[in-house]
C-alpha cells in the first residue's frame, strides 16, 4: 500500500503515519514544515507543500494507492483550509486516477448535530455554537465537496479527541440517536479506524461517526 497523508503533522496525522509504517505501508507525508514530522523511517517520504496550491499537491500525488486527509487548523483560525485544501486534493486524485479517500472531519454538525445533546452543558451551549462554529462550517463545506466527487470516499467523524492510547474498542456508525455515545475518542483509535477503512467497503461513500 502506497499511502499519501495530508495533515500529517497534526495530532491524528502523526499517529496515522506511525500506525501505517507499523503495517509496512509506504507512506508519503505531505506537510508545510518538514521539520515538524520528527520521524525517520525507510518507508517514509516527506514532501513539502501547501494544500492551497494545486500544483503543489499534483507533484506529490502520482503513484499512490490511497489518500488519508487529516487537515486541521486552530478553532480561532478555521478559515477555508479544510474545504479548499480538500477540493484541491480531490482534483489531484481525479487527475491521477486515485479513487480511495479517507477523510477525518468531526461530529456535531449537519446530520450529526444530535450528538451534542449527549455532551456537557458548557460544550453544548458555549464551545460548539461559538468557539467551534467556523470549524464546523468549514467541515460541512469540506464534506460537501467530498460527497459531490466521484471518488470512493469514507468520511470519518470523531468526537472530541484525546491523547489516550489506542484501545480498539469504540462505537462506529451513524445512529446519532444513540444516547450512549460519549462523543470523545483517542486520536490513536481514530487513526486505527481510518487505516482500517482502506480495505473495508462497509462505509464506502458514507460519513461514519466514531466515539466511545
Amino acid at each position: 500500500m502506497k499511502l499519501l497523508i495530508f495533515g500529517a503533522t497534526g495530532g491524528t496525522g502523526r499517529l496515522v503515519i506511525r500506525q501505517a509504517l507499523d503495517k509496512s505501508f509506504n507512506v508519503t507525508a505531505f506537510v508545510r514544515d518538514p521539520g515538524k514530522v520528527n520521524l525517520s523511517h525507510p518507508l517514509l517520504k516527506i514532501v513539502k507543500g501547501d494544500v492551497l496550491q494545486q500544483h503543489s499537491i499534483d507533484t506529490a500525488m502520482e503513484g499512490h494507492d490511497a489518500v488519508i486527509c487529516c487537515l486541521g487548523a486552530p478553532a480561532t483560525k478555521a478559515g477555508l483550509l479544510r474545504s479548499e485544501g480538500t477540493k484541491n486534493i480531490i482534483s489531484s486524485m481525479q487527475k491521477f486516477g486515485i479513487s480511495r479517500l479517507i477523510c477525518q472531519t468531526s461530529l456535531g454538525y449537519d446530520d450529526s448535530e444530535k450528538v451534542l445533546n449527549y455532551t456537557p452543558f458548557v460544550f453544548r451551549k458555549i464551545i460548539a455554537p461559538f468557539l467551534l462554529k467556523k470549524t464546523f462550517e468549514d467541515h460541512s463545506r469540506q464534506e460537501s465537496k467530498i460527497k459531490e466527487s466521484d471518488l470512493n470516499w469514507t468520511i470519518v467523524r470523531p468526537g472530541t479527541m484525546t491523547n489516550s492510547p489506542v484501545t480498539g474498542k469504540y462505537k462506529h456508525g451513524y445512529n446519532y440517536n444513540d444516547s450512549t455515545w460519549k462523543v470523545k475518542i483517542s486520536r490513536a483509535d481514530v487513526a486505527q479506524f481510518m487505516l482500517a477503512q482502506l480495505n473495508n467497503t462497509g462505509y464506502n461513500k458514507m460519513a461514519v461517526g466514531i466515539s466511545y
